[in-house]
């Protein structure tokens, strides 16, 4: 997995592409969550349009990144999941933990209501 990172309106943009699956990604995200919030950026749109998998470390991942912003005061909002990863959100029933949306305008749009 990779992810490239960028700034819109009034928050931060990751773009995940590949199979996400933990381990030295999940620490790579931590990092920069963290550089983010040093910042005082605290609100973070991830876009899951490129992923192909997630696994349960995956979905891990995603669960401590949004612990991470919330703690700090933030959140963490997720666009453009993909059936397949819709579905596993659905089945783990972490749809309702997290925001979601179709597209990642419409994300960083709900943080100006």
């Amino acid at each position: 997995m990779s992810f490239n990172l960028s700034e819109r309106y009034n928050c931060n943009v990751i773009e995940f592409k590949g199979n996400v699956m933990g381990g030295p990604d999940a620490t790579k995200l931590n990092e920069t969550l963290h550089e983010l919030i040093d910042k005082g950026h605290k609100n973070v749109v991830v876009d899951l349009k490129k992923v192909a998998f997630m696994n349960s470390s995956g979905l891990g991942m995603l669960i401590g990144a949004l612990t991470t912003m919330r703690n700090a005061g933030g959140d963490l909002r997720i666009a453009n999941a993909t059936n397949k990863i819709e579905s596993l959100l659905i089945v783990t029933k972490l749809i309702t933990v997290f925001k979601h949306f179709k597209s990642v305008d419409a994300a960083v749009e709900s943080y100006a209501e």
